[in-house]
């Protein structure tokens, strides 16, 4: 039987950060105890790690990510996306429908579940599509999908017909799943590029206004109120949405919603001709990042997803009229929200911790998925009797984000060139580490990792 201790780390679990001994058997924690014993030989089969002066926290959880795999593995696949997850501290990654083929019917998702069964080095949950090939027009076999899936989404496109988001929500209530939606009218986008705000009327870009996100974020709310759906929203970028949101919670409507970092983090005044600062819905304006910030202090938000879109460098090298739409996320996910949100007061890090590892595992009920995965199933946080899924970080360590160095085939990051705080050391999966920064845990351990 495998084992491993991990000792002397600071260590979050459900009662908060306590300094701890973590011991791992055959996949599972089997004790956390007070850290006091001295640094010992370990016995046979057995490793140990000093985490002196790190902390250790739940394996991150993506509820949104594109891994491009079946059909664009030019741009990412499951075997690179995880490799990238891994690095920046996820254990679960859920990967959106939008391949070729779309996953939209049991045969096309089963393309998919088979590349995550063979190459995927984290747990990697699918999304089913809403419609057929998401064309917003035919619905898929909920049924059929609804025990592989997550959720059911047509991300990259809204569903314009209101009538066959009432039927969709309809059907993902009758399987128990949620709709997952990506919000966004196109015929109010009109080609914009950006967020319709004084840099596009700077420099001349055709504007992507707020409203095409929460009108129809607007519309669905309704909807769920008239069928009772789950109903979860995507990328969150306005402030407008945020406040539609707050009211949904507050008249008990079985709703959620996600932010990601660069809109947590970034303003169109921070856009550059630069297609790495490209993305979709666009980083819009301060009012809506403090909006953003506010919500996830408060829990209206309860994730940060990475919507982690990797692209081919041509694809990102046209400027922001014409660059593909997307980003990378997986790598600088923490780290960013560390420097900006924690290290500056304006989020206490249990929250941030609870928004990327625990809150979403909940949220979509991602343990009723029968899909493939590594090890023992999904983690509920660091327990004894849980899956060993976590994350070591050195909080006070420093680095500087060079995108040619992540492990991600996309290159295209806002953050590159920032100086960040929180240095990744390990991830483990079932106690099996998936990723090791060798230069920093390599002295630190005692036996083999």
């Amino acid at each position: 039987m495998a084992k491993s201790r991990w000792i002397h780390g600071t260590v979050f679990t459900h009662d908060g950060f306590s300094l701890m001994d973590l011991t791992v058997e055959d996949g599972i924690v089997t004790a956390l105890s007070p850290s006091s014993s001295p640094l010992v030989s370990p016995s046979d089969n057995e490793t140990i790690v000093d985490c002196h002066g790190m902390t250790l926290f739940p394996g991150f959880v993506d509820l949104h990510v594109h891994f491009r795999e079946p059909g664009f593995s030019y741009k990412e696949t499951i075997e690179t996306g995880t490799r990238a997850a891994a690095h920046g501290g996820y254990t679960v990654c859920c990967t959106m429908p939008n391949l070729k083929p779309v996953s939209d019917s049991p045969a096309h998702l089963e393309t998919q579940r088979a590349l995550i069964r063979e190459t995927a080095l984290v747990h990697v949950l699918p999304y089913g599509a809403i419609s057929v090939d998401e064309k917003g027009k035919v619905l898929t076999d909920f049924e059929a999908l609804a025990p592989y899936v997550v959720g059911f989404s047509d991300d990259g496109v809204g569903v314009a017909d209101a009538a066959v988001m009432r039927e969709a929500m309809q059907r993902a209530r009758a399987v128990g799943k949620p709709i997952v939606a990506h919000a966004e009218d196109l015929s109010l986008v009109s080609g914009g590029v950006i967020h319709d705000g004084a840099y596009a009327a700077a420099h001349h870009h055709k504007g992507n206004p707020s409203a095409s996100e929460w009108t129809q974020v607007e519309r669905d709310l309704r909807l769920v109120k008239e069928t009772g759906a789950r109903y979860h929203i995507c990328h969150i970028s306005t402030k407008e949405s945020v406040a539609l949101l707050r009211k949904a919670k507050a008249d008990d409507l079985p709703v959620s919603g996600e932010t990601a970092p660069h809109y947590l983090t970034l303003t169109d005044a921070d856009l550059q001709e630069d297609g790495r600062f490209k993305m979709n819905p666009p980083v819009r304006e301060a009012t809506d990042r403090e909006a953003l910030i506010a919500a996830l202090a408060d829990g209206t938000l309860v994730a940060v997803a990475t919507d982690h879109a990797p692209h081919a460098a041509e694809e990102k090298a046209k400027g922001l009229d014409h660059s593909a739409n997307g980003i990378v996320g997986l790598e600088t996910a923490f780290s960013v929200l560390y420097t900006t949100l924690v290290r500056t007061g304006k989020l206490p890090l249990e929250r941030l911790i609870d928004a990327m590892a625990l809150a979403p595992r909940e949220a979509l009920a991602l343990d009723a998925v029968q899909e493939a995965r590594p090890g023992r199933g999904i983690g509920h946080g660091i327990a004894v009797g849980e899956p060993a899924d976590f994350s070591v970080w050195d909080l006070d360590a420093t680095w500087r984000v060079q995108p040619e160095t992540f492990l991600s085939k996309g290159r295209a990051t806002p953050f590159a060139g920032w100086t960040l705080y929180g240095l990744c050391g390990a991830t483990c999966v079932a106690g099996k580490p998936v990723y090791v920064n060798a230069e920093l845990m390599d002295r630190r351990t005692h036996g083999y990792i």
